[in-house]
C-alpha cells in the first residue's frame, strides 16, 4: 500500500502501552525487522507485552499517573533506549498534545498525528465547529466555549427534545445525560459538570439533538505527509455497555452503498480539515430510521480498540502503515483501489462479572486456551500466570472472526468463544455469547441502547452435574493420584457388605451438593444428592502449575461418564476449583460438612466474599455483634467502583478485614454465624433450657 521501497529513519521503537495493544504493535514491529521497547510499571512486572518486547523499562508505581501516564518518563525511557520512534497504543497518551509535542522536542519520531490535530479533535466544541466549516454535517445542536446553564436551557428549545448534554472535553460516555423533557434540563446540566469536572478537569458543556435508535459508525481514515488521504470502510459499533464498545463489526450492515461512499467521503474530509496525517476514526452517529442521514460526533486521533476487523476485510496492517507514514512513505493506493473482502466481528474479553452487573473481578491466570483455525484472530494480553488487577482498565483481550459473509463471521466468532478457556478470572465471555445469539443482533437490527435493554435479561449459565462431577473426582483423584501401593489406603470405600460412598460437597453457582462416589476412578458410581447413579471412569492428565502461585495446580481430568468422554481442565488455587468443559468454565468449592444446622445454602453463604478485587473502604460492622440479614457489612471500593456487601442471613458477624486492606477477588471478608435453629417444638428464638434435676 506504500511505497516501502523508502528507508525507515529509525530501527527502534519504543510502545507507550500495555496488554494486548502493546503484544499487538510488538508482532508489527518485530515482522518487520524493528527492535521493540517495552514500559511497563511495578503491577506489569511479569506481563506479557514486557517479555515479548527486545528490552523494556519500568516507569513507576502501578498508579498509571506515575507510570504510563508520566510524559517525563515515558521520553526518558526512549532516550535511553535508543527508540526512534514511539507508538502510543490507545487510551493513556495516545491522544495527548503534550506529548506528541514532547516527543517532537526531543528529536523522536510520534507514530500519531501532529499534535495540532490532537488538540483540534480532543476538544469536541472545536472540533464540531472545524468539520462544520468544510461541510461535515454535524449533529444540530448549539457548541460553544464558555456557554451558561441558562444560555443551554434557551438554546434547548429551538433544538428540540429529546437533548443529549455533552461535555466538551474527555469521551467514554463520563458527562453525558439524555434529557426528555425541558423541566428535567437544569439538573442533568448540573450533574454533568460535576461529573465532566471530575473526570477532565473541564465542565464546559454542550448540547446536540438527540437522534431516535441511533447507531454508532465509525471510519477508518490512512493520511500520508504528501496530502493523500482515503478511508478503509466503515466500522459499526453500536452495541455498547454504558457507551463503552463491546461487539464491533465491518462493515456495516445498515449502510449501502451509495451511503458508504458518502461518509467515507465525509471522514476524509474531516481529516483534511485538520490536516491529519497517519490512521484515524472518524465517528459518526446515523439513525436506525433514517440509514442515508448521518452526522460527525468526534475523530478519534490513534488507533482503534476495534481495528483488526478493518484489517481482516482489507488485508492491510494499519501499525506498519502508521510505521511508514510517520517515516514519510507514500500512499501509492487510489480510493478505488480499496476493496473490502468480507465480514469480520470482534468481541471484547473483559474482566467483569455480568451476573453481578458487570462489576469488574479479577485474578490470576491459572489455565489459558486462545481459539484459532480458520478466520479466526485473537489479540490478547495474557498468559498463563497474568495477574489481573483493579489498576487499569478491564480489557483482557480481543476474539475476531471473518467470513464470507455476515453469518458465516458471526458463526465462527460464537464457536471460538465457546472453545476459550479462561481460568482464574471471571470474564464476560458467557454474555457475549448470549449477545451474539439475540435475534436483532443475528438481523443486524441494532441501535446504540439494545445491549443495555438486553442485560437485564442476562443469566449466568448453571452449574451443571458433569461439572460437579469432574469437580468431584478431581479431589478424589488428587488424593489417589497414582494409586497407594496399600490395598487398606485405597479410597474406595470398601467394607463388608456393601461399599461405603465417600462424599464430596460442593459448591458453585446458586447450588450447593453433595457428589457421593464409589468403587474406583477406573470403575466408579457417582450419584449427585438423589438421583440416579451413573457409571463413570476418569484418569488425571498433566500439571500445568509451573510459575504459578504456590498451592495452585492444574490437570486435565479425562472423564466419561455413562459411555461419553470428555476432557475438562480443572485448576484449584486457594481453595477454590475452576473447572472448563463444554459448558464453559464454572468457579466451585468444595465445602467441609457444616455442623450449624442452618442448612447447606445457608452455612455457605454465611462466607462474605469480595465480588472485585479492590481495597476495603468502609467497615459498618462490628465482630460480636448481632445483624439482620441485609444489614450493611462493609463497602468494597475497585476502578471508581464502590460495592457494598450485606449480611446474607441473621446472626453474629465475624469481620476478617480492616478498612484500607486490599483484597482479591472472592477473598472472605467477613462471615455471619447463624442464629441457631430451635429444636422440634421450641419456640423461636429461644434456646433449649436444660430439665431440672
Amino acid at each position: 500500500m506504500l511505497n516501502s521501497n523508502h528507508p525507515l529513519p529509525f530501527d527502534t521503537v519504543l510502545v507507550a502501552n500495555r496488554g494486548e495493544i502493546a503484544v499487538r504493535v510488538i508482532r508489527t514491529l518485530r515482522a518487520m525487522g524493528l527492535r521493540s521497547v517495552a514500559v511497563y510499571s511495578d503491577a506489569d512486572t511479569g506481563a506479557r507485552h514486557v517479555r515479548e518486547a527486545d528490552t523494556a523499562v519500568r516507569l513507576g508505581p502501578a498508579a498509571a499517573r506515575d507510570s504510563y501516564l508520566n510524559i517525563p518518563a515515558v521520553v526518558d525511557a526512549a532516550r535511553r533506549t535508543g527508540a526512534g520512534a514511539v507508538h502510543p497504543g490507545y487510551g493513556f497518551l495516545s491522544e495527548n498534545a503534550g506529548f506528541a509535542a514532547a516527543l517532537q522536542a526531543a528529536g523522536i519520531v510520534f507514530l500519531g498525528p501532529p499534535a495540532a490535530a490532537i488538540e483540534i479533535m480532543g476538544d469536541k466544541i472545536t472540533a464540531k465547529t472545524t468539520v462544520a466549516a468544510s461541510g461535515v454535517p454535524v449533529v444540530p445542536g448549539i457548541a460553544e466555549p464558555g456557554l451558561t446553564d441558562e444560555q443551554l436551557v434557551a438554546a434547548a428549545a429551538d433544538i428540540g427534545f429529546p437533548v443529549l448534554v455533552k461535555p466538551s472535553a474527555g469521551g467514554g460516555g463520563k458527562g453525558m445525560r439524555r434529557v426528555d423533557e425541558p423541566a428535567a434540563l437544569p439538573a442533568a446540566l448540573v450533574s454533568a459538570r460535576r461529573e465532566a469536572t471530575a473526570a477532565f478537569s473541564d465542565d464546559t458543556l454542550f448540547l446536540e439533538r438527540f437522534v431516535t435508535r441511533p447507531r454508532h459508525i465509525e471510519v477508518q481514515i490512512l493520511a500520508d505527509t504528501h496530502g493523500t488521504v482515503l478511508h478503509l470502510g466503515e466500522r459499526e459499533c453500536s452495541l455498547q455497555r454504558r457507551h463503552q464498545k463491546v461487539i464491533e463489526e465491518a462493515p456495516s450492515p445498515l449502510l449501502d452503498p451509495t451511503t458508504r461512499a458518502r461518509i467515507g467521503a465525509a471522514a476524509c474530509a474531516t481529516a483534511r480539515s485538520v490536516d491529519y496525517v497517519g490512521a484515524g476514526t472518524v465517528e459518526f452517529i446515523v439513525s436506525a430510521d433514517r440509514p442515508d442521514e448521518f452526522f460527525f460526533m468526534e475523530m478519534n486521533t490513534r488507533l482503534q480498540v476495534e481495528h483488526p476487523v478493518t484489517e481482516l476485510i482489507t488485508g492491510f496492517d494499519l501499525v506498519e502503515c502508521q510505521v511508514r507514514i510517520a517515516a514519510g512513505q507514500r500512499i501509492r493506493l487510489q480510493q478505488d483501489d480499496i476493496r473490502l473482502h468480507g465480514h469480520a466481528v470482534e468481541a471484547r474479553v473483559y474482566a467483569e462479572d455480568p451476573a453481578r452487573d458487570f462489576l469488574p473481578t479479577g485474578g490470576t491466570v491459572l489455565d489459558l486456551v486462545e481459539p484459532g483455525g480458520p478466520g479466526v484472530r485473537v489479540d490478547s494480553g495474557l498468559a498463563v500466570g497474568t495477574v489481573v488487577g483493579s489498576d487499569y482498565d478491564p480489557m483482557l483481550a480481543k476474539v475476531v472472526a471473518h467470513g464470507h459473509d455476515r453469518e458465516s463471521a458471526l458463526a465462527t466468532l460464537d464457536r471460538a468463544l465457546a472453545e476459550t478457556v479462561l481460568l482464574g478470572v471471571r470474564s464476560n465471555i458467557d454474555f457475549l455469547r448470549f449477545l451474539l445469539a439475540d435475534p436483532d443482533v443475528t438481523a443486524g437490527r441494532l441501535d446504540t441502547a439494545l445491549l443495555d435493554r438486553r442485560a437485564g435479561d442476562f443469566r449466568a449459565p448453571p452449574v451443571t452435574d458433569d461439572i460437579f462431577t469432574a469437580a468431584a473426582v478431581y479431589r478424589w483423584l488428587r488424593r489417589w493420584p497414582t494409586g497407594p501401593a496399600d490395598p487398606w489406603d485405597r479410597p474406595d470405600g470398601w467394607r463388608l457388605g456393601a461399599s461405603a460412598p465417600i462424599r464430596i460437597r460442593l459448591a458453585g453457582g446458586d447450588r450447593v451438593v453433595h457428589v457421593d462416589l464409589t468403587g474406583t476412578p477406573e470403575a466408579a458410581e457417582v450419584r449427585i444428592e438423589d438421583g440416579e447413579p451413573a457409571k463413570a471412569a476418569a484418569a488425571l492428565g498433566r500439571d500445568g502449575a509451573v510459575g504459578l502461585p504456590a498451592g495452585t495446580v492444574v490437570h486435565t481430568v479425562t472423564l466419561t461418564l455413562d459411555g461419553i468422554r470428555r476432557d475438562y481442565r480443572v485448576a484449584e488455587s486457594e481453595a477454590a476449583i475452576w473447572v472448563a468443559g463444554a459448558s464453559g468454565p464454572a468457579l466451585l468449592r468444595e465445602l467441609a460438612e457444616e455442623s450449624v444446622r442452618a442448612g447447606d445454602a445457608a452455612a455457605h453463604d454465611a462466607e462474605i466474599r469480595s465480588p472485585m478485587p479492590g481495597t476495603v473502604l468502609t467497615v459498618t460492622a462490628e465482630t460480636g455483634k448481632p445483624v439482620a440479614a441485609g444489614d450493611p457489612i462493609l463497602v468494597v471500593e475497585a476502578m471508581k467502583m464502590e460495592h457494598s456487601l450485606t449480611a446474607p442471613l441473621a446472626g453474629t458477624v465475624e469481620i476478617l478485614v480492616a478498612a484500607g486492606a486490599p483484597v482479591r477477588l472472592d477473598e472472605v471478608l467477613a462471615r455471619v454465624h447463624p442464629d441457631p435453629v430451635p429444636e422440634a417444638g421450641e419456640p423461636a428464638g429461644t434456646a433449649a433450657e436444660p430439665t431440672p434435676s
